[in-house]
């Protein structure tokens, strides 16, 4: 028999999950009329949420309710429909159940012993995504916190191998006193990769980068800065560019890879670009990445899973276990799989579960069906650029990124660019949709990233309001 203590907090929990269920409906229901941004100063926000400690505490329903009323004005509508900020998928229904019982049972995904079925259900959910992009079964990979970290996975075996090469263990021995291992890109890598590189003592200052015109990486460019390589050097190119959605051609920075004299290993960049493979139609955007050596990628991007989720896959097994390796009496004896030996975390939340309930909810023909939805909405938006007076489509629409920028005309150049700065926040403002900014080729523009499954024209055509009244009030 349970015990007083126990059963009045089952009913204290009970009471509190009830409420969040009903915020959370509340705010899900609201999201195709919701303003997607308050926009509130961050003297707004701390007004409206910092306080001492309290010393005595609260119902627990009453204080996630007190946080909701206080915090509202700052949440964004990001699983919202016409949310283009960045490049931000929403959540299906299924991903957003699977969460919430992930946070429920409270797995350890970080050891088998910890949760049999989070380990074996990450597995499973592994062999899906390399069946969902054709990458080859005998891979390596684990879950990921997004792509930053998946990228840091990838160069982490990247690393760990260039040391073997150079004969010395770079995750045992450290990098002091060792040959430096060189690392190749474009112009247009992602900041996170670069990111990665500071972590793993690489140096964001020692990256070389070849010339990316239009986004994608110049091949004959690439190919003179490997001559300037003696020894093993890490490439890495981009599926997709940020700001364009443009492929470098990775079938040919393999064979550059394949032909390099000291030795390769190509990481690709897949954060969203990944899953143009999930599709006929765009699949050949990405071709040669079953070549590579390592590839990152997003979750809570195209997948539509909650934040935080992202995977990487290694194509040698083994040199990903080097990388990672540790052990202690505590952890020993595992009967299975221990995702601890895959990615930098021992502790780890139970991603798995949204995105085993997305998949199995979706399937493959769901999943192609959502990327080229959102790849036509983005042509669609793209299209309505072209042949609008006052805007200019700052690159083709490879894929799910229009990257724009309206003209400043009679003004100079420093003039439009903030006058594009000074659109991206009245868009914001306006409440119909989200943007970002960006810089392309020099001049400030403005980017709008189609991922989210519930996005339809109807959508795209508020964004296409939003973007001609700001262009008329700001241009007039």
């Amino acid at each position: 028999m349970r015990s007083e203590s126990s059963s009045t907090a089952a009913a204290v929990t009970e009471q509190a999950l009830v409420r969040a269920h009903a915020l959370a409906s509340a705010f899900l229901q609201s999201l195709p009329e919701r303003p997607v941004a308050g926009l509130p100063s961050p003297d707004e926000m701390a007004a409206a949420l910092d306080e001492p400690l309290p010393e005595a505490g609260c119902d627990p329903a009453a204080a996630i309710d007190e946080w909701f009323a206080r915090a509202e004005r700052g949440i964004t509508a990001s699983p919202g429909p016409r949310f283009f900020g960045f490049v931000t998928g929403g959540v299906t229904p299924a991903a957003l159940a699977g969460d919430w019982l992930a946070s429920a049972i409270d797995q350890n995904a970080g050891l088998w012993a910890s949760s049999p079925a989070a380990a074996q259900t990450e597995l499973v959910v592994l062999r899906w995504l390399k069946e969902l992009f054709g990458l080859p079964a005998d891979w390596a990979g684990a879950l990921t916190s997004g792509a930053t970290m998946a990228n840091l996975v990838g160069l982490i075996a990247a690393r760990q191998w260039a040391g073997r090469q150079l004969g010395f263990d770079a995750a045992g021995d450290g990098l002091a006193g060792q040959p430096p291992i060189p690392v190749v890109s474009s112009t247009e890598i992602h900041l996170s990769a670069v990111k990665c590189l500071g972590t793993l003592g690489l140096g964001r200052n020692q990256l070389r980068k070849a010339a990316a015109p239009g986004g994608s990486v110049d091949i004959a460019a690439m190919a003179a800065l490997l001559r300037e390589v003696a020894g093993p050097v890490i490439i890495v190119g981009n599926a997709a560019e940020v700001n364009t959605g443009q492929f470098d051609d990775i079938a040919a920075l393999a064979d550059l890879r394949d032909a390099h004299p000291g030795g390769a290993w190509l990481h690709v960049d897949g954060a969203f670009g990944l899953f143009a493979s999930a599709s006929p139609r765009f699949a050949h955007l990405g071709r040669g990445i079953e070549r590579a050596d390592s590839v990152a990628s997003d979750a809570h991007k195209w997948l539509n899973v909650p934040y935080d989720s992202g995977f990487a896959f290694v194509r040698d097994a083994a040199i990903l276990r080097e990388a990672f390796a540790a052990g202690g009496a505590y952890v020993l004896g595992s009967a299975g799989w221990d995702p601890f030996t895959h990615v930098p975390e021992m502790s780890r939340r139970f991603r798995g579960l949204a995105a085993w309930c997305a998949l199995k909810a979706f399937g493959r023909q769901g999943y192609r069906a959502v990327v080229e939805r959102c790849v036509d909405n983005a042509a669609a938006f793209a299209r309505w650029v072209e042949t609008t007076p006052g805007i200019e489509l700052m690159n083709p629409a490879a894929l799910n990124i229009v990257c724009f920028r309206i003209l400043g005309r009679g003004r100079d150049e420093a003039a439009t660019d903030e006058l594009n700065r000074t659109a991206v926040r009245a868009i914001q403002g306006d409440g119909r949709a989200f943007v970002t900014g960006t810089v392309w080729n020099g001049h400030a523009a403005i980017r709008a990233a189609f991922d989210n499954w519930q996005t339809t024209l109807d959508d795209v055509a508020l964004l296409q309001g939003a973007v001609a009244d700001v262009t008329r009030s700001l241009s007039g």
